[in-house]
């Protein structure tokens, strides 16, 4: 019931959802492969929940990242932070276009919806804030359903410094 004085909104978004990745365009593929190669390369001896993530940058140009644990678990970082850093440490000028996440390991049900975490989520929303231009976001589930997003602030309505 809402309370006097203040607005009641809802909140929605579109988002595209596919039974397999291997239908995608040939560009957002190229992504899902590369993803799946940073993911082999995860280094996760603790979790073992790797996770890849790819993006495809203004230019053209593709990057891979993927989580990196540490036993001293708050300094490991997520595979989406590892190359959205690297993205703006090496190419600031560059703009982020596309970003894919995969996943692999029994931290999570594979039937289970594929999610950035919060901390990912708000690293992700600034960059997309900071270049002014909108992020696909292609998740991809252990069992191959892919959902794509139009933007990372679908992710984070009410992201930090909004």
């Amino acid at each position: 019931m809402p309370v006097e004085g203040f607005m009641q909104k809802s909140f929605h978004f579109d988002y595209e959802l596919h039974s397999t990745w291997e239908n995608l365009a040939e560009s957002d593929l190229q992504l899902v492969h590369l993803a799946y190669e940073a993911m082999d390369l995860a280094y996760a001896p603790y979790s073992e929940f790797k996770v890849g993530a790819a993006v495809r940058l203004s230019n053209g140009l593709t990057l891979k990242g993927n989580n990196q644990e540490n036993i001293a678990y708050p300094s490991g970082l997520c595979a989406e932070r590892v190359v959205l850093f690297y993205a703006g440490a090496n190419y600031p000028t560059e703009s982020i276009e596309t970003i894919c996440v995969v996943a692999r390991g029994e931290l999570m049900p594979s039937e289970f919806l594929l999610s950035p975490c919060g901390s990912c989520r708000q690293v992700m929303l600034e960059t997309e804030n900071r270049q002014a231009k909108k992020i696909r976001v292609i998740l991809v589930n252990q069992d191959k359903r892919t959902m794509i997003l139009h933007s990372v602030n679908d992710l984070l309505p009410f992201g930090f410094g909004k």
